[in-house]
């Protein structure tokens, strides 16, 4: 081969090399641009309120991680995966309210004492102003409603079948203009035949839950001990009622959502949502969160919870930058 031939092969191969490289890095642009595409697409479909609280690095420090489970923990026997914001929104079936279905009843199930009843009417004004929607509490129903095989006895315990009454006791007397349903209940309750015993429970599908005061207090309510008895039932309460708005069980943090399995777990875990899960039920209800802080932080203190207020008062600081 000549050396004139060589050099042409040359100067073609090179020209082609060039050629190859211009289309690459045409097609890795053209990549870019699409997944900055996406990525603008998403954001715009959100609130600005609800980018701010994505974005707030300062809202995110006040998050604490969660300690390593022990035996008898929520997570220790329960391999949950949690629930980021992106995954909430893309859920096929998210429970919203509506012009037609925009309340929230709470159904009392047996019969309270005087002090348990003053709880059940606290409980019912907290989760109003929790969730920023009205809250109804209906008349009692007596719970021989619930049939002989859907109660038992467990040490001792008269307890009621949690799962009949979210599946088919309450999807039964759910009002026209309902979004969700909560049962109350003084009695113990059980989920299935093989648990012990559970605080509450509730379905993202029939949007309906039930929760137990039986097992948040040792001694008879009085001035001076129902505090407890109320941070803990506020505490379910909100949190199945979360469930029922289609919030799984949070791990990215101490939350409010957390599973609890034990009150020990239970009362370590606080009374507020951690950044996620806040900008989940921001997004879904589209609530004011300064004006919404600012009435439970009152309630709380009206009730001598002074460290749950502390809390919420840190995020509203920061939410009011």
């Amino acid at each position: 081969m000549t050396n004139y031939k060589i050099k042409c092969l040359f100067y073609t191969i090179l020209i082609m090399c060039r050629y190859i490289l211009i289309l690459f890095f045409i097609c890795l642009l053209s990549c870019n641009d699409k997944n900055k595409e996406i990525t603008y697409s998403y954001s715009t479909s959100l609130d600005k309120s609800i980018i701010q609280l994505i974005d707030n690095k300062e809202l995110n420090s006040l998050d604490y991680k969660l300690p390593k489970p022990k035996p008898g923990d929520w997570l220790y026997t329960h391999k949950e995966k949690g629930q980021t914001f992106k995954q909430y929104c893309a859920q096929r079936m998210i429970i919203k309210p509506s012009n037609e279905k925009n309340k929230i009843y709470i159904q009392p199930i047996g019969e309270f004492s005087p002090w348990e009843k003053k709880i059940m009417d606290w409980n019912t004004e907290y989760i109003q102003l929790f969730f920023g929607l009205e809250t109804v509490q209906l008349k009692p129903i007596d719970e021989v409603i619930i049939p002989k095989d859907r109660q038992r006895l467990h040490y001792g315990n008269h307890q009621l079948d949690a799962s009949y009454i979210i599946h088919t006791l309450l999807p039964s007397r759910m009002p026209k203009d309902a979004v969700v349903i909560m049962g109350l209940t003084a009695q113990d309750l059980y989920p299935d035949p093989k648990w012990n015993y559970v605080f509450g429970l509730a379905s993202y599908a029939k949007r309906t839950g039930v929760s137990s005061i039986f097992r948040y207090s040792n001694e008879d309510l009085d001035e001076s001990n129902y505090t407890v008895c109320l941070r803990r039932i506020i505490k379910t309460s909100t949190h199945e009622i979360s469930h029922m708005f289609s919030m799984a069980h949070c791990t990215h943090a101490l939350c409010l959502m957390n599973g609890v399995n034990n009150l020990v777990e239970g009362d370590s875990r606080p009374n507020a949502l951690c950044s996620v899960c806040l900008t989940k039920l921001s997004w879904n209800l589209k609530f004011n969160n300064n004006e919404r802080m600012n009435r439970l932080i009152k309630f709380l203190k009206k009730h001598h919870l002074e460290i749950d207020a502390t809390i919420l008062k840190q995020q509203q600081i920061v939410l009011d930058k």
